[in-house]
């Protein structure tokens, strides 16, 4: 019981950095709503503004990861988790080689495949908004977070990268 529960931290703190966007230790409202629909929890706007007041135990106005571990923690399930499992597979089916990154080459082939072939420039373009680090490839955590902005985005929320 507390491997699985050391174990969950350990995954929660993975997400919780995914979607910390700006790097700066909290969650704001729309970083901590982003979060939460990726574990597939659909709360409406309302009910993510009451879950931050409720979280936030030291009144700053965002999450700070203790925060966000004190209240998902005690309930937190399994199924939770799942949907970084699917995020997983999802990057697994990109890294045809097992590598554990996601290459220029890689992409544009399971793009292809997908029926959305990519011009040179729209695949030069994805894989230097996706590569953080600058290394030419995509990591998981990479992956991740373009997931994430693209979540945000669907709801209608442009983060600048500038």
């Amino acid at each position: 019981m507390v491997a699985l529960r050391v174990e969950q931290l350990k995954q929660l703190k993975d997400i919780f950095a995914r979607f910390d966007m700006d790097s700066d230790g909290s969650l704001t409202v729309l970083e901590l709503a982003a979060l939460l629909r990726s574990l597939g929890l659909k709360p409406s706007g309302d009910q993510i503004h009451a879950l931050l007041a409720k979280m936030d135990s030291n009144g700053n106005g965002a999450v700070e990861f203790d925060e966000l571990a004190n209240t998902i923690l005690p309930t937190m399930k399994d199924e939770i988790l799942v949907n970084q499992e699917q995020l997983m597979e999802v990057f697994r089916l990109f890294d045809r080689d097992g590598n554990g990154y996601i290459t220029a080459a890689e992409l544009a082939g399971c793009m292809a495949k997908m029926g959305h072939p990519l011009t040179y420039k729209e695949l030069t373009d994805m894989i230097k908004e996706a590569d953080a680090d600058g290394d030419g490839v995509i990591s998981f955590n990479e992956f991740s977070s373009v997931m994430a902005k693209s979540a945000l985005e669907f709801l209608g929320i442009s983060l600048s990268s500038s």
